[in-house]
């Protein structure tokens, strides 16, 4: 009999931010910010379970408070992902979810959409999540942008404005790229133990690695980015919009 899939999530957190110091433990209208995300992540139906990887002892006692367990990991890894590879070497899972510490509006459903291709797919290694990219974003770097194949697979990733529009009615939208990512666990470690890439390295963009390794990446679009809460600015925003609409963890 096949065993049923089982799906966790990863929230990869550290109190280093250098335009946010401790920004996983920020106060949102009474609840830390991660607390937020991990409420969030568990309303996702396709979610067993959902953890916190971190190498703080703060962002462990703040996990543990809360109901959340978390996985203590190395204070030397170079990205989320090499966190997570980590996290998940005694964790018996078969998709794992990594999951934006930032985010406290993520959308359960999208976490949902990035598992599910995974699921009725088991020669998909790597998904990931896109959404019309906002006029006023087309040009920000910090606003990466995706475009794909006809079968929805990413072709490449980048900080510039993708695709470049020689008419005033371009056939192709601009697709903004969302850091959420579903892989499958081997897939995951394997990915880890990479060598940084010439395209990754140019563009400052990890997710190029699997692309310039010859790995598809199947993007999945949904309605909206989540808001990314990178600065003081975006800090009180959210803390704005939650007030403003009563809007709960989950």
């Amino acid at each position: 009999m096949m065993q049923p899939v089982r799906s966790i999530g990863i929230i990869p957190a550290r109190m280093a931010a250098t335009r946010l110091p401790g920004k996983p433990l920020v106060d949102i209208v009474g609840v830390p910010m991660l607390q937020r995300v991990w409420e969030r992540a568990r309303a996702a139906e396709l979610l067993d379970a959902v953890f916190v990887a971190t190498p703080d002892l703060e962002i462990r006692d703040a996990a543990l408070s809360f109901g959340c367990t978390p996985i203590m990991t190395s204070d030397r890894h170079r990205s989320g992902t090499d966190r997570l590879a980590e996290a998940v070497q005694d964790l018996a899972a078969d998709i794992i979810v990594n999951i934006q510490g930032d985010e406290p509006l993520l959308d359960p459903s999208s976490i949902d959409a990035a598992v599910r291709p995974l699921r009725d797919n088991p020669d998909r290694l790597m998904t990931s999540l896109m959404a019309r990219c906002p006029e006023d974003q087309l040009d920000n770097p910090a606003t990466v942008k995706v475009v794909c194949r006809s079968d929805g697979s990413a072709l490449y990733f980048s900080r510039a404005r993708l695709p470049f529009a020689r008419t005033e009615a371009p056939a192709a939208p601009t697709m903004q790229h969302i850091g959420l990512y579903a892989y499958r666990r081997e897939f995951l470690i394997r990915y880890s133990q990479m060598a940084p890439t010439p395209l990754e390295q140019t563009e400052m963009l990890e997710q190029l690695r699997a692309l310039e390794n010859g790995v598809e990446i199947q993007m999945v679009e949904v309605p909206n980015a989540p808001l990314s809460v990178d600065t003081p600015e975006d800090l009180e925003i959210v803390r704005r919009i939650i007030r403003e609409t009563g809007a709960k963890s989950a």
